[in-house]
């Protein structure tokens, strides 16, 4: 995938990710292209570790699957950070 396409699959996955864990009005789009991203690769390193390994750069419904899981694992943590220095 190049680039753009990261953008946009990025932008779904933290989209979709903000939905389920319910911070989608808190963070703006530019907030859930960096979680998708970032998520995709989380979630990658999960799989791995699961044994689940084998990298895949496509667009398919496993890739979003785990960009989405790595997703909410991060807004999970950045959460709960917020939650500790308020």
């Amino acid at each position: 995938m190049g680039p753009i396409s990261w953008i946009i699959f990025g932008a779904l996955a933290g989209w979709v990710a903000s939905l389920l864990v319910g911070v989608e009005e808190r963070q703006g789009c530019l907030m859930n292209i960096i979680i998708g991203i970032l998520g995709a690769f989380v979630g990658g390193l999960i799989m791995d570790l699961l044994g689940f390994g084998g990298a895949n750069f496509g667009w398919d419904v496993r890739s979003f699957g785990v960009a989405v899981l790595g997703a909410i694992v991060l807004l999970a943590i950045t959460g709960r950070t917020r939650r500790q220095r308020r």
